[in-house]
């Protein structure tokens, strides 16, 4: 078994330690969050920790009606931008704290007046120690270059974080009961993705709203662990450009778990077939047509954990199926220091 199979089976139970570990500290956070009345947030981070912070923008938009924006380092790292951020929360995202571009960035957005807090999974981390507060994901050692467990638990960070700065009830409870759910995701049988994919060189992964952050991720998981050119999209973009990639026999993968996004993505499949793409559905048992299936999370703003939760254990067989090892990545190392 590989490193990334074994990591990604264990982050339900990664999960159940972060809830515990983290429930009081940030019930108390959000509530001083709420109390300092701020007006937007600002997220800094890199490769996953970056599709996990997109996932927390989305969030904290729909949830706490604030703006949502991801800083590029290079603004402070190479333009030295001014920054005037006063009201604002930077959240920094990283697995190890160690990158010096993320480390510059939140001292430089505290320094123009922002509230700062790092998501690390390194405790005494650089990033830590350059931000006011320090939330850690509990993850525990990750080996494997590619990052599962991490990424499940910045997910559930982000979502801990929103629900207790929005103080959203029906939020947490679900969050406490996920990892049940993402013991049943991670046993789902995804071989007829392995059967379609293995000798492909190139497909697209489409999801939308909540789930684009999972799209994204996703598709980078195929690219470091299967050699695979997958390209990530919102379901309400791909026909715009990128519609003129596919043609009969294309591979698309299509997440679709329920929710109110559910019905635009299921009438995309039906276009997507309707030229000969060659499908690959990932939904719940409410939709017959679905070719692999997904485990409800429990509530609209989790499914993507849980079909991440799937996903993994599916990518991490696929690398090995198509001769690879997901744990020695080309090129690639654990902990990326960008200047």
């Amino acid at each position: 078994m590989s490193l990334m199979l074994e990591e990604a089976q264990s982050a339900p139970e990664c999960l159940r330690a972060q809830w515990q570990a983290n429930a009081d500290t940030l019930a108390e956070f959000g509530q001083i969050l709420r109390e300092a009345d701020l007006h937007g947030a600002l997220t800094v981070a890199r490769g996953s920790s970056d599709h996990a912070a997109a996932y927390f923008g989305y969030l904290g938009m729909k949830h706490l009606g604030l703006p949502v924006a991801s800083v590029p380092p290079s603004l402070t790292t190479v333009a030295n931008a001014p920054w005037r951020v006063q009201g604002q929360l930077a959240v920094a995202i990283s697995q190890s704290g160690a990158s010096p571009d993320l480390v510059a960035t939140q001292k430089a957005l505290a320094a123009g007046g922002a509230r700062s807090l790092a998501l690390v999974n390194t405790p005494d981390s650089p990033l830590g120690h350059a931000s006011e507060r320090e939330i850690a994901l509990h993850a525990g050692v990750e080996k494997s270059v590619a990052a599962t467990k991490s990424y499940l638990a910045t997910l559930a960070a982000c979502a801990h974080l929103v629900g207790a700065w929005g103080g959203d009830e029906a939020l947490l409870s679900a969050l406490e009961a996920l990892p049940s759910r993402l013991e049943s995701a991670a046993r789902q049988d995804w071989q007829p993705a392995i059967d379609a994919l293995v000798d492909v060189d190139r497909l697209l992964v489409i999801g939308r709203g909540v789930g684009l952050a999972i799209a994204q991720e996703a598709a980078l998981k195929f690219k470091e662990t299967c050699a695979i050119q997958a390209e990530p999209f919102s379901a309400a973009e791909v026909r715009h450009g990128p519609m003129a990639l596919i043609g009969p026999g294309y591979p698309v993968l299509v997440f679709a778990p329920p929710g109110p996004d559910q019905p635009g993505l299921l009438e995309l499949v039906k276009w997507l077939e309707s030229i000969d793409a060659k499908v690959l559905l990932a939904a719940d048992d409410s939709v017959a047509e679905r070719h692999l299936p997904l485990i409800d999370a429990g509530h609209d703003d989790l499914q993507p954990l849980s079909v991440i939760q799937s996903f993994y254990v599916m990518a991490a067989k696929l690398a090995v199926a198509r001769g690879g090892d997901p744990d020695q990545p080309r090129h690639l190392q654990k902990v990326t220091r960008t200047l």
